[in-house]
């Protein structure tokens, strides 16, 4: 039926087709279209188009006198043969023409043989352009190519069953000779890959034994969806072709011979459509190097069509160059914008193939901005809509996430990976009966779905339901024996189930899989507490167990030892800055975004002048910063950064933020000694619209400044605050000096800088083989011991106001060590003194 589908579009259904077209408008019926009935056609097929009486007859001119051999007499006019050689020779696309007239073909010319092609087409992850774009103009039996002479040989060779993104309606096909070379590059891709596989079969392994590829159809779209798409057929998907062999090599070299072919053309046109035509059929098997050399040709020869861009794109990112995709698509974007109607219909996918390009070296908010204008420039892209929700989860905008997944689910009921995704974002949310329901709707359309699997494990086990969850790590281990992560969660599952054997052997697996750091830490703290066990006696609470004192009870030692909750404070600030990589942006990187980045000034809805960008440039800048971050890393630095800094800086969801006051409340917390931190934030306030170009900054600004810093790194304080300054406009001046102590004030500014730079100096350090007496972790950065009962709390526990519970107490008094020179010096001096003190008495 394929075959036979191809000739759908090639000789047999496309020659009825053309016969249909030709009696709708052969009124007569004397076996001619005259003058009248060929304006008639012209008009028809071009909808869009608007001619004048001018037009109309310069093009009817060339036409008879380009097909005079096929024009009995003028008053007959242009013959059924005549009118099929127009669209041999390329002057109109039968397919699209076909459907613009509202025709349909009996089920005996192959109408079941092309709906089914048309149906593999669509479900295509990077659509077809629609019939409407297939020409290189758009504008049906008008084209330039109607002006070409008809000189091409009229035989028609044996053509090969054409592939069914070819004999879709949306190919675009539009010249004999490309068919003809599709026809010998079929032929040779066959020959290449029975050549392959005879060889791999004799080494014992084919090429079709899809060795690490078996569960394809278990994974959700790459990473959030990162991936562009290919054919339909998931078999297909992944073709290992090897590239060194000889049989590849000659193959090269033939498809080399195909575009000299091509080259050889009798218009641009036509050598436009040949190279396109070869290099889609070379990206439908996967020969993705040799359909960018095709797809760069055809932008050679049409710099302005978005089809060769798109394509072009299409095919650097499936060999990973995505810098060079996403720019590609750019220049299809341009192109489809300004070629108005004639490109309307590409353009919603080339805003979703952008933003997966996007997505993949890290840019999800950009991403975000394409998927929401493909969803509004086509509401029925399931997909596109799918796209968004999970970049939108992935920035942490969970209602909005959760929103676009359900649209993209009720446009598509079995979308499996739609349905996981909005299992994320629900359990994100805590609504996690929900979230079960989805992440099974999705395993009981993909029975192996990986993802789904995952996060339903990761979900049980939040939920304290370690055996379900150690179920569904099992699971997932089946399908992708290789899944460390998955080994580790279950190894964790199996201790929280109390299967303690069990988990030291899945973590000794995991160790195994990837000789990951934590993965080591996890194994010897396991160590640690079995050999810290020890059999529970009555009245006892166990070994571990702890009591939390309030903070009253919690005296210090002395004035060097840190309060405990301004350690609170600067253990979460210090999580972000890890989170946010910021503690590895030197600080003077922002001051030289502030010298260099040129942003024109706006007003706010207060009337007040300010330099605000969007997010998505704002993620620009960001990425320059930290440009050393891999692009799943810079992603999480994203979503930590939405969800901390911009949703307190845009608390209006304008979508667009102040960049000198996001660059200052980034400088305190990016690398770099204190006082250049603090210079930092100053500039970068003088550098707003109000105070630029003067050596000091407005008073309002100063404390806009403070109760922003406060509300997004102290979110207890701060946030009503922002309420009793907004608006105000104090215009008094503030130096550099009066700001200092502004900032630094402990209770009202942001004196919690010297603890958190504390807490950066002490990620290093570790006190010998001390370990909390409460977590049983080794004490890494500072250590606090109680004076007179002599246990250690690490930063966390002591935060915290953890002791263990077999020491109680009214109140305990901690002194906090550096080092362990320290403790030992201090020991030293307390040995000293008392035996001073000894000598005295006696």
């Amino acid at each position: 039926m394929m075959a036979a589908a191809g000739g759908g579009s090639g000789r047999g259904a496309r020659a009825e087709k053309v016969r249909r077209i030709f009696e709708r408008f052969d009124a007569n019926g004397d076996g001619g279209l005259n003058r009248e009935e060929m304006a008639a056609l012209v008009v028809a097929v071009n909808p869009r188009v608007k001619f004048s009486d001018d037009q109309i007859s310069a093009i009817l001119d060339e036409v008879f006198r380009t097909y005079a051999d096929f024009i009995s007499s003028s008053d007959v006019g242009l013959t059924l043969a005549g009118l099929l050689r127009t669209y041999d020779d390329g002057a109109g696309v039968v397919d699209r023409d076909f459907d613009a007239l509202g025709l349909r073909l009996s089920p005996d010319a192959g109408e079941e043989d092309d709906s089914a092609a048309g149906a593999v087409s669509s479900d295509v992850g990077v659509v077809a352009e629609s019939s409407s774009s297939a020409g290189a103009t758009g504008t049906g039996i008008l084209d330039d190519r109607l002006l070409a002479s008809a000189s091409a040989p009229r035989s028609q060779p044996p053509r090969a069953a054409a592939p069914p993104w070819a004999v879709s309606p949306n190919n675009g096909i539009a010249f004999e000779s490309s068919w003809s070379l599709l026809d010998d590059l079929e032929i040779l891709v066959k020959r290449l890959r029975s050549k392959q596989l005879q060889r791999s079969a004799t080494a014992g392994a084919g090429v079709g034994d899809n060795n690490n590829n078996s569960h394809f159809d278990s994974f959700s779209e790459a990473g959030w969806s990162r991936e562009i798409g290919g054919p339909s057929d998931s078999s297909e998907r992944r073709v290992p072709w090897d590239e060194t062999s000889r049989d590849y090599l000659s193959f090269v070299k033939e498809v080399a011979v195909l575009r000299g072919r091509a080259d050889g053309a009798r218009s641009r046109e036509e050598a436009f459509d040949n190279h396109m035509v070869l290099g889609r059929g070379l990206y439908e098997h996967q020969l993705f190097r040799e359909s960018l050399i095709s797809f760069r040709r055809s932008c050679e020869l049409q710099p302005t069509d978005a089809r060769s861009h798109f394509r072009t794109g299409n095919s650097l990112y499936a060999i990973g160059r995505h810098a060079e995709a996403k720019e590609e698509f750019l220049l299809a974007l341009e192109a489809a914008e300004a070629g108005g109607a004639q490109s309307s219909d590409i353009l919603p996918q080339i805003h979703v193939n952008l933003g997966i390009a996007m997505e993949a070296e890290g840019m999800i908010l950009g991403a975000c901005e394409h998927y929401r204008e493909a969803a509004i420039l086509c509401p029925t892209h399931f997909r596109a809509l799918k796209l968004l929700g999970s970049a939108l989860f992935g920035v942490g905008e969970y209602r909005a996430a959760e929103k676009a997944l359900e649209e993209a689910i009720f446009l598509r009921q079995d979308y499996a990976d739609a349905h996981c995704d909005l299992g994320s974002t629900l359990h994100a949310m805590g609504e996690d009966e929900r979230a079960i329901q989805e992440f099974q709707k999705a395993i009981d359309l993909k029975p192996g779905h990986v993802d789904a699997l995952y996060n339903l494990g990761g979900l049980f086990m939040d939920a304290g339901r370690f055996p379900r969850a150690s179920e569904m790590f099992t699971r997932v281990l089946s399908v992708r024996p290789n899944h460390w992560r998955a080994q580790l969660n279950k190894a964790v599952a199996l201790l929280g189930a109390g299967e303690s054997d069990e988990a030291k052997r899945a973590l000794k697996e995991a160790f195994k899989m990837t000789q990951r750091v934590e993965v080591y830490d996890a194994i010897a703290h396991l160590k640690i507490l079995q050999k810290k066990k020890k059999p529970k006696r009555s009245g006892t609470e166990g070994e571990g167990a702890y009591l939390v004192i309030e903070p009253s009870k919690f005296k210090r030692a002395g004035k060097k030892t840190t309060l405990r909750q301004d350690l609170a404070v600067a253990l979460d600030i210090r999580a972000f800055q890890r989170v946010a990589r910021l503690s590895r942006c030197d600080v003077d990187l922002l001051k030289k975004e502030v010298n260099e980045t040129d942003v024109p000034i706006s007003y706010s809805g207060g009337g007040e002048p300010e330099k605000s960008i969007r997010k998505a440039a704002l993620e620009v800048i960001l990425r320059r910063l930290l440009r050393f971050l891999k692009p799943e890393t810079f992603q999480g630095v994203v979503k930590a950064i939405n969800e901390k800094v911009l949703s307190v800086l845009d608390a209006t969801g304008s979508g667009r933020v102040d960049l000198g006051m996001f660059l200052a409340v980034l400088a305190p917390i990016c690398s770099g000694p204190t006082d250049k931190r603090k210079r930092a934030v100053f500039d970068s306030l003088i550098w707003r619209p109000n105070n630029e170009g003067g050596v000091n900054i407005r008073r309002s600004d100063a404390i806009t400044y403070i109760k922003l810093l406060r509300a997004v790194y102290i979110p207890s304080h701060g946030v009503s605050d922002m309420l009793e300054v907004h608006g105000e406009s104090d215009p008094s001046m503030v130096s550099y000096s009066e700001f200092l102590e502004m900032f630094n004030d402990p209770d009202w500014g942001f004196g919690i800088l010297g603890t958190l730079v504390k807490l950066e100096a002490g990620d290093r350090i570790r006190h010998g083989r001390r370990t909390c007496s409460i977590c049983h972790y080794p004490v890494i950065g500072s250590r606090f011991t109680e004076i007179k009962l002599h246990f250690s709390l690490c930063n966390r526990c002591y935060s915290e106001g953890k002791v263990p519970s077999a020491f109680k107490k009214e109140e305990y008094t901690f002194k906090e060590y550096g080092s362990e020179s320290e403790a030992l010096k201090d020991k030293c001096t307390c040995f000293t003194l008392h035996s001073t003190s000894l000598q005295v008495d006696t």
